[in-house]
């Protein structure tokens, strides 16, 4: 049998992630790049020091650990930071990310949230994530057709990602088993997952998965993919860049990353993307809500 034309052959991360319920594609983004990336996070790190508590305005966050808590202020997420990064602005709707993503949702995709992670070595419980499923952070399911099919999460490696600095953690195959209610009794930002309540759950604590990443690796799972990281244990931050996007077709949420296969810039307004709240309060505010305790 002759081989498929290369336009008609699946790519090796479609068949992994539809298979496994994650994937990893290596090098989408140059060694170069990635340097100018990780001095882009560094600033946006630094304008997140300016505040004293968690901020919000509209779509853009910044997540604060206080002084009260950890003794000095680390920022731990910020969201939607392309409305002030023309570099991350321009990155979230590169033509590379459109190849890896057009075999998978097509060529009209919506961007639905943009995140970047920090790990600050210091800040030590509040730095790993519990393994949980990303469905539980979709409060407008019904904003959404065929959502475990067109919405996929992407994780760029901005700084080295490796199991001591607290890499993601996946569970093969683990998106086939439904919605498993893993960290649902609190937040997920706030110690780590102990191994009786994976077994519970049908996980096998032996079969997690470390997702070792160089700069510019980028790696792909869905809203039912079991998910997790431990707290960085080395001496340097591990930023991490986590965007979604979803078939435009499916829903009207988010920005638009990419119509037809072009490009496209946000506008001149944000459209809310995930938080319903925002709608009545869009900001700016401080949220001095307590969560780490």
């Amino acid at each position: 049998m002759s081989a498929l034309p290369a336009t008609r052959r699946t790519p090796d991360h479609v068949a992994q992630y539809w298979d496994q319920g994650y994937a990893i594609v290596r090098g989408v983004f140059s060694a170069a790049e990635m340097r100018e990336a990780q001095a882009e996070s560094r600033r946006i790190y630094d304008l997140g020091l300016q505040h004293h508590a968690t901020w919000r305005h509209q779509n853009v966050l910044f997540e604060i650990l206080p002084e009260a808590y950890a003794g000095r202020r680390y920022v731990l997420q910020a969201h939607w930071y392309a409305w002030f990064s023309p570099l991350f602005e321009a990155m979230r709707r590169d033509p590379r990310v459109l190849a890896v993503m057009e075999p998978l949702l097509g060529r009209d995709i919506r961007q639905v949230a943009q995140q970047i992670h920090w790990k600050p070595p210091g800040a030590t419980r509040s730095s790993g994530y519990r393994f949980h499923q990303d469905l539980r952070f979709r409060e407008r399911q019904d904003a959404y057709r065929d959502l475990m099919q067109s919405y996929i999460n992407t994780g760029l490696a901005i700084d080295p990602a490796t199991s001591e600095n607290g890499c993601l953690q996946v569970f093969p195959g683990s998106h086939r088993k439904g919605y498993l209610g893993l960290a649902d009794d609190g937040p997920i930002m706030k110690g780590s997952t102990q191994n009786d309540e994976l077994k519970a759950a049908g996980l096998d604590p032996a079969q997690v998965v470390q997702i070792e990443l160089e700069p510019g690796d980028l790696a792909l799972w869905g809203l039912l993919t079991v998910h997790g990281s431990q707290v960085n244990r080395s001496a340097r931050d591990r930023a991490f860049a986590i965007q979604s996007y979803v078939r435009a077709d499916t829903t009207d949420r988010g920005e638009w990353a990419f119509r037809d296969g072009v490009s496209v810039p946000l506008g001149a307004q944000p459209h809310i993307c995930k938080y319903e709240a925002l709608h009545e309060r869009p900001g700016p505010f401080y949220d001095e809500t307590r969560w780490w305790e």
